[in-house]
């Protein structure tokens, strides 16, 4: 189990300073990752292509985003956190300008894969934090302040992309997330110290290739599955196929690398144990479970005139998005304070608790009723938004091996993503093949069911996760404090 890591003193300097300079890195990737969502139809006017063409280049961005999350914070140990993260959103400015002034889809495609680099934000920044604050209690706020804008700006990041895409069109959002990067750029040369922890260890680039084909063929297989979910097709079927087997050679190859090199990106030790497996796993049941519910199942469900409520999509933003968001972002920092406090496993189980009861809200009443309906996502923003996303970041973190505090975030970045791409393959398939029921309202209530159940195994693994001592308030300090 790791504790705070004792480096450059640089690092430990002004963390209000430092707090400034990580938020606004936070701030820039989020809405680099949300505020395009109520723009995409513009975006497909704009470009002249279909609807399914847009959204592939949020899919490239994601996944890009999960495959350099796997490497970048490892890398920052060695050459420097500080350097990664300035190039890291430099590298998302120039992605900006380049999808900008994109004259078609595919350099739009170009400039979103290249803001993917950004990707490793949230995490990388943790560690910054992790290594600059040694107070527990303090760490725990800040770090849940910093997780907090992972699930949104406070509800407001979706309707500054629509109001901008509505009234300057879909470059103007581009320009502003240049405008944000390159101020985050600046805050953080000036304010942030650097760390780098592993300095003059050797980068396992061969580790790195393996792992990278492993996550991305797993990642696109999952892409390519979604699509069965709405019609058949033996093609895609056996491209998903093949993909998922590249992805077992890839990782077999990667496993077989690591025990031989003599500075391997990770020790196969670290893999085999419980701080390691169990808050992997724990995140990407989590993330399958709830992710598609709220981003895609409940916000379809209140718009669908039947057997939904019929809610335009501003309205429907209004009363289950933006509450959800919100919630999120006031109640991150409280569970951060009370994680070292009251323990991080035990505070994510009670978030993954309320979680299970925020769906069975959803399932067994909201699906007749639209106050129980804000009822349930509301829940759901305190948390699961605010709790669990929370502890799960905080917690790769916190439980990354002494020696490599950058390998932990950065699979966990991954599994958040595999979570996802799971959660939009497993979720909206349920729908399509409960649909023979006849039954529209019965379809989504096995999905929320389908939904619970997961998330119930979330909370099962969550018990094998090892308590992270170090980072939380003894005793002694409870009575002292």
């Amino acid at each position: 189990m790791s504790s705070p890591t004792t480096e450059s003193k640089s690092t430990r300097g002004n963390v209000t300073a430092l707090m400034v300079a990580l938020l606004a890195a936070c701030v820039a990737f989020q809405l680099n990752a949300s505020m395009l969502s109520p723009a995409l139809v513009t975006m497909g006017n704009e470009l002249n292509t279909d609807q399914a063409t847009i959204g592939l280049s949020q899919t490239w961005f994601f996944t890009a985003a999960a495959l350099f999350s796997l490497f970048l914070p490892r890398l920052s140990d060695i050459v420097g956190r500080k350097k990664i993260l300035v190039g890291m959103m430099l590298l998302m400015a120039v992605g900006s300008v380049i999808a900008a002034m994109a004259p078609d889809v595919t350099w739009l495609f170009v400039g979103r894969i290249i803001q993917g680099v950004s990707g490793p934000t949230v995490p990388l920044c943790l560690i910054m934090l992790r290594s600059a604050v040694s107070n527990p209690r303090k760490y725990g706020t800040l770090m849940g302040l910093i997780t907090a804008v992972n699930g949104g700006v406070a509800g407001v990041d979706s309707f500054v992309g629509g109001y901008f895409a509505e009234n300057f069109g879909f470059r103007s959002i581009f320009w502003l997330m240049v405008a944000l990067a390159l101020i985050a750029t600046v805050l953080i040369a000036v304010l942030a110290g650097e760390s780098k922890p592993a300095a003059g260890t050797t980068m396992d680039w061969l580790g790195v290739f393996f792992i990278v084909i492993a996550v991305g063929a797993l990642l696109t297989a999952l892409n390519e599955g979604a699509k069965l979910a709405t019609a058949f097709d033996a093609g895609t079927l056996t491209l998903a196929i093949v993909l998922t087997v590249i992805a077992a050679v890839a990782f077999f190859a990667f496993w077989s690398v690591e025990k031989r090199a003599k500075q391997p990106m990770v020790e196969t030790v670290h893999l085999r144990q419980r701080s390691t497996w169990a808050p992997l796993l724990t995140t990407t049941l989590t993330m399958t479970g709830i992710f598609a519910v709220i981003n895609g199942i409940v916000p379809a469900y209140v718009q669908a005139a039947d057997p939904g409520f019929g809610v335009g999509p501003t309205e429907m933003s209004l009363i289950i998005l933006t509450p959800y968001a919100l919630l999120g972002w006031l109640f991150g920092p409280i569970s951060g304070r009370l994680a070292p406090v009251l323990g991080y496993t035990k505070v994510l189980r009670i978030g993954l608790v309320g979680s299970l009861v925020a769906l069975a809200i959803i399932a067994f009443f909201g699906l007749n009723n639209l106050p129980m309906m804000i009822v349930g996502t509301a829940l759901l923003g305190i948390m699961y938004a605010g709790t669990v996303n929370i502890m799960l970041n905080g917690l790769g973190v916190v439980l990354s091996p002494q020696g490599n505090p950058g390998f932990l975030p950065g699979m966990n970045a991954g599994a958040f993503n595999l979570g996802a791409g799971l959660s939009f393959l497993v979720l909206p398939a349920v729908l399509v093949a409960t649909s023979s029921l006849n039954d529209d309202k019965a379809s989504y209530l096995t999905v929320v069911v389908v939904g619970l159940a997961i998330t119930f195994a979330a909370f099962a693994a969550s018990l094998l996760i090892p308590k992270p001592v170090d980072a939380e308030v003894t005793e002694n300090d409870k009575v002292t404090a």
